[in-house]
């Protein structure tokens, strides 16, 4: 990649996108989004990851919509 991407703490990155921190966390937790550094607690993302992970198709459990308008 060329250009320069900051590191952002979680609040800011979140913050960046309009979620909260618990999206990042779920992201992070379907593979949509990795720290780049910082620590298991205080993780560092990159900006442009961010907003990839925000633009990312999600996929959804079989049926979940169709239990919802049920």
């Amino acid at each position: 990649m060329t250009g320069y991407f900051p590191s952002l703490p979680a609040p800011l990155a979140a913050a960046l996108v309009g979620v909260s921190t618990a999206t990042l966390r779920d992201w992070r937790r379907r593979g949509l989004l990795a720290p780049v550094g910082g620590t298991p607690r205080r993780p560092l993302y990159a900006a442009a990851d961010v907003l990839a992970a925000r633009d990312a198709p999600k996929t959804t459990r079989d049926n979940q919509r169709a239990r919802a308008a049920a």
